[in-house]
């Protein structure tokens, strides 16, 4: 799933850690990071952060239906 114009990324790493299953963030070259470790969170705040204050897109990969709920109502409610 796409997201778009996310304003507050560490309430999406709240959702995330909230999250039961694994969730992945797929880079631009295909790479899938495990957002669930704090280490890739951190990892990529530095990167999106490094180039803008927004992030303008973000793909991630969400193995549990619940989870993509969460996903889907941290978009439209934010």
């Amino acid at each position: 799933m796409k997201l778009q114009n996310v304003k507050d990324p560490e309430k999406l790493f709240r959702v995330i850690d909230s999250c039961q299953g694994k969730i992945e963030l797929v880079t631009g070259e295909g790479d899938r990071l495990n957002l669930k470790s704090k280490l890739s969170q951190y990892l990529s705040l530095a990167n999106i952060f490094s180039v803008k204050e927004e992030i303008p897109e973000l793909e991630l990969v969400a193995y549990d239906p619940g989870d993509v709920k969460k996903l889907i109502d941290f978009m439209i409610n934010e």
